[in-house]
């Protein structure tokens, strides 16, 4: 049996070795993603209390946003729609993006399902998922036996 030293930040780092392991690949690799209009960028942080996903969603409505939980996996899915009216008929350039996108996160175990929060301001879509009360470091007391 080998020693396995403590990483309290193992969980956090397996994540990112996977999200740069996904941006490492071509985009041939993911028909999905290369036939997305667009994929909205996204920061997650970890605190002591919880995970922070933060991903801007500009132009989108809350009711055109799904979020949901399967099997530990959490699924962001949306559309920003192109709007259409008749001033843009003479429409010359377009650069921003329209169309479906869908964002997948494995949650770590220590995160809470039951505790999940999602609110969009400002276009950017922020999710609290709270950690099992459980899985918080606690101090243990040393005593001293005489």
């Amino acid at each position: 049996m080998a020693l396995q030293h403590y990483q309290p930040n193992s969980v956090l780092q397996q994540f990112n070795n996977e999200i740069n392991r996904l941006f490492s690949r071509s985009f041939d690799d993911y028909p999905a993603l290369a036939n997305s209009g667009w994929v909205p960028a996204v920061d997650v942080h970890e605190t002591e209390d919880a995970y922070r996903i933060e991903a801007d969603v500009p132009g989108i409505k809350a009711d055109d946003i799904e979020v949901t939980l399967e099997k530990g996996v959490l699924t962001l899915r949306g559309e920003r729609k192109a709007e259409h009216d008749a001033e843009q008929q003479g429409t010359r350039h377009v650069e921003r993006s329209y169309g479906a996108f869908v964002r997948r996160f494995s949650l770590p175990d220590t995160a809470d399902a039951d505790n999940i929060d999602a609110e969009v301001n400002n276009g950017v879509l922020r999710l609290t998922i709270k950690k099992k009360a459980e899985s918080k470091p606690r101090r243990i007391e040393v005593k001293v036996n005489s």
